[in-house]
């Protein structure tokens, strides 16, 4: 269950950052109706996540001395290159994430950040509730 709704966290955050961002979009898939732009951003956001988990953590752990030095200025940095990977695997398959530019990705990534921590309090009641 708690998967289920981070996954709709992080959809619903994507989906604000390209209403928000200019520069980050997603095209949905097949005739592009209503369900085919859910399906899209539900996709995109486990795609996200399996990208933040796998490479994500590889690069946090090679980039530790970085996070230091730069007191964890450079997780705008690596978040946007995330986001950048994603665009990547997502435009492979002809649908998904778009981004224009690396500029673009560390705006999107910011926002997306910020937008998933704001739903997340709204939820964090709900799953603890669950739990117990």
């Amino acid at each position: 269950m708690r998967f289920l709704v981070r996954l709709v966290v992080n959809a619903v955050a994507l989906w604000l950052t390209t209403l928000i961002v200019s520069g980050v979009s997603v095209t949905p898939f097949g005739d592009g109706g209503t369900l085919a732009a859910v399906l899209t951003y539900l996709l995109v956001a486990f795609v996200f996540g399996l990208v933040n988990a796998v490479i994500g953590t590889l690069i946090r752990i090679v980039a530790f001395p970085l996070y230091i030095l730069t007191l964890g200025l450079i997780s705008f940095v690596v978040n946007a290159i995330l986001l950048l990977i994603v665009a990547g695997i997502s435009s492979a398959f002809g649908f998904g994430l778009d981004v224009e530019s690396f500029g673009w990705g560390i705006v999107g990534a910011f926002v997306l950040a910020v937008l998933a921590w704001l739903i997340g309090l709204f939820t964090r009641p709900v799953l603890n509730r669950q739990r117990a």
